[in-house]
Parts: structure tokens; sequence; C-alpha cells
């Protein structure tokens, strides 16, 4: 049964590590016959909440910007998979905007389950423990999601670094084909 999946890539770097991830992982989704749509972070108009909680008297947010129609695509999606760099240890700052942002969606009625995190560090693959905690918080927010699977791709600085961890790479094509 196709389900339609969102993925969102939320490093700024154009060829980032975390993209790379993002595409196999959508390539795996695609080869498995599911409904894909992969959106970037890339040139967005992404402002921080405002913490005045209108959102949860209305659909959408307040502020004006790009990340009411990416919240949307969130609510809408089945399945979410978010690819990030890791800064610090940490996810970085464009997905905890977002997700920050999708705060609408706590009181809607979302259709995703299954959440998946991609994410890439030039450290090892425990760098990515401050993200999978990150977004874990998040999850823990909407009782009928789950964190369905991670990807680690350790190892990679330099933009397309990936492309030579073809195991990581591996990793995030066959996350996307078991959905």
């Amino acid at each position: 049964m196709s389900k339609k999946v969102l993925i969102l890539s939320t490093s700024l770097r154009l060829g980032s590590n975390s993209d790379l991830l993002a595409q196999q992982f959508a390539q795996g989704a695609r080869d498995a016959g599911h409904q894909v749509e992969l959106i970037s972070l890339h040139g967005k108009d992404l402002r921080f909440c405002n913490g005045c909680m209108a959102c949860l008297k209305a659909p959408r947010c307040v502020i004006r910007d790009d990340a009411n129609d990416i919240v949307e695509k969130m609510g809408a999606a089945e399945v979410l998979c978010f690819a990030t760099p890791v800064y610090y240890y940490e996810l970085s700052g464009q997905m905890k905007t977002l997700l920050d942002r999708a705060n609408p969606l706590y009181s809607a009625d979302y259709q995703f389950r299954d959440v998946y995190l991609l994410a890439a560090s030039a450290e090892g693959d425990s760098a990515s423990d401050g993200p999978i905690n990150g977004l874990m918080g998040w999850i823990s927010c909407f009782e009928k999601a789950r964190l369905a699977g991670v990807v680690r791709g350790g190892g990679a600085n330099d933009p397309g670094e990936m492309a030579r961890l073809t195991e990581k790479l591996t990793a995030a094509y066959e996350m996307g084909k078991k959905i």
C-alpha cells in the first residue's frame, strides 16, 4: 500500500551530506512505490516561533513565511523523515525552528505515524545522540507517532563527503525502501 512520504532536508548547505542521505532515503521510498516529496529548507523563509500560542486556536501560525506550507504538508504526510547535519552534537537550528513552528499540528488531526531521522556528522556515529534525543522530544508530543528508524551518518565533514560512505547511503536507501 502506497504511503505519502515527506522528507525534510534541513541543511542550508548545497550538496550537504545530510541531503545526500535524504536523496537516498527518497529513492528507496520511491522504489518501494510510495508517493515521495523532498523539501529542502535551503532558500526558505523560516522565522522563529514567538511563543504566542495562537496556533493552538487556529490551524496555522500567525507568522507569514514558508513554515506554514511546510507544516501543512507535514500534517498530511503519513511518513515524515528529517535529514539534519549535526551541529555541536545537536540537530540543526533550522530543524529545531521547523519543529517549533510545527506546533499547530499538536491539536490537529495529523496523519504521520512513522518518523525517521537521517543525521550526518563529521564526528563518529555517537554524535547523532543529541539529534535523536531532540527529535524524540518532539515526537513524544504526538501520541500516534513513533521514531521508526535512524541512520547515523558519522564521518563526513566536507560537502559531498558522504558519497564515500556507501554503507551509510545504502542504509538510508534501505530504510526508505522498507517503509
